[in-house]
């Protein structure tokens, strides 16, 4: 996430995740990635990610999708993406993929709600 946060910030746009996963990705918060490795549900809750997801996606213009491969899944979606993906299109925000919709018993919902399929591209973002 930090990587393509990055990305589109080079690009002119404002990218944003939530600093504790930033904090993560740098290997900070041990005892956080503990609980999320054996309770990942509690960490979720206790740490109100959902919640900060939401808010984040109604103050912004649109998300970008990070979907890859998880296990034996192509572009994998799962639970709390598809619901940052349903916030995003109940408030008007753009969704944009990276990659394509994966073959999941929710395929329809994602087709539905995606704007842009980027087929791993940033340039076909809109500026």
């Amino acid at each position: 996430m930090v990587e393509y946060r990055d990305k589109l910030n080079d690009m002119g746009h404002e990218g944003i995740i939530c600093p504790v996963m930033e904090e993560l990705a740098r290997g900070e918060r041990p005892e956080l990635m503990a609980q999320i490795e054996k309770e990942h549900w509690k960490a979720k809750k206790e740490g109100g990610f959902i919640k900060w997801y939401y808010g984040a996606i109604v103050e912004s213009d649109a998300i970008l999708v990070l979907n890859f491969k998880k296990g034996d899944i192509e572009n994998y979606i799962g639970g709390n993406t598809l619901m940052e993906i349903a916030f995003a299109h109940v408030y008007n925000k753009k969704v944009f993929l990276l990659n394509p919709v994966p073959e999941i018993s929710y395929k329809d919902e994602l087709l539905t709600m995606t704007d842009k399929v980027l087929n791993g591209d940033l340039s076909g973002l809109e500026a």
